[in-house]
């Protein structure tokens, strides 16, 4: 279910209710990795939350819904733009990873460039989406422990170590962001978890 604050979104904005349509279609039935079984839908809602809560524009919050629709439905760029316009399919291509770039860490590294170079609203939507995604893990740990990262196609300490470099990029690039010290909080804050979790699996030290 949409939150509340994106449902008063959508009901004043024709645009964002539109992508929130297209977004609930588009994800239907998927489940978040990590997220102890959450519908993916959450996962844009909360990134569109979080951008109209700090008073982004009716396209940045539309092309949060829709940042993931490409990568993970049948929807191409060209299908947003028709349906929404350049400038929300300009930023849903910047936030949109070519999958067939490997190994993982290089994907991501040309996914980082790729938003940097999409200016001041991509950067905002991508800031959201990483600080969204780490939240979910850190709960996720809490009630599952480390089989939650499990369901990733990169171990944590890589997921970890990628979030670090876009962070670096997000302090350099857009530091006047909301969200930026919010995220190197989560991340200190997931590396805790991390460190707890794996403290409290250790067997026991046997007596001598």
């Amino acid at each position: 279910m949409p939150s509340p604050a994106i449902e008063a979104a959508a009901a004043e904005s024709e645009l964002i209710g539109k992508a929130l349509e297209m977004a609930e279609q588009a994800h239907a039935g998927q489940v978040r990795n990590g997220s102890g079984g959450m519908a993916y839908i959450h996962h844009p809602v909360a990134v569109a939350e979080l951008l109209a809560a700090h008073g982004f524009g009716e396209t940045t919050v539309a092309a949060a819904l829709l940042h993931d629709v490409v990568e993970d439905s049948e929807a191409s760029v060209d299908d947003v733009g028709d349906r929404f316009g350049e400038p929300v399919a300009r930023l849903v291509g910047a936030l949109t990873e070519d999958d067939s770039i490997e190994p993982f860490q290089r994907r991501k590294d040309e996914h980082r460039r790729q938003v940097e170079a999409a200016g001041d609203e991509a950067l905002a939507i991508y800031a959201a989406d990483k600080l969204s995604n780490i939240r979910v893990l850190r709960r996720a740990l809490a009630s599952e422990g480390e089989a939650a990262g499990e369901e990733f196609e990169a171990p944590l300490d890589v997921k970890e170590e990628v979030w670090r470099n876009d962070l670096e990029m997000l302090r350099r690039a857009a530091p006047e962001l909301p969200f930026v010290d919010d995220l190197e909080r989560e991340l200190a804050e997931l590396r805790q978890a991390r460190t707890t979790t794996s403290s409290s699996a250790d067997p026991a030290p046997r007596p001598s």
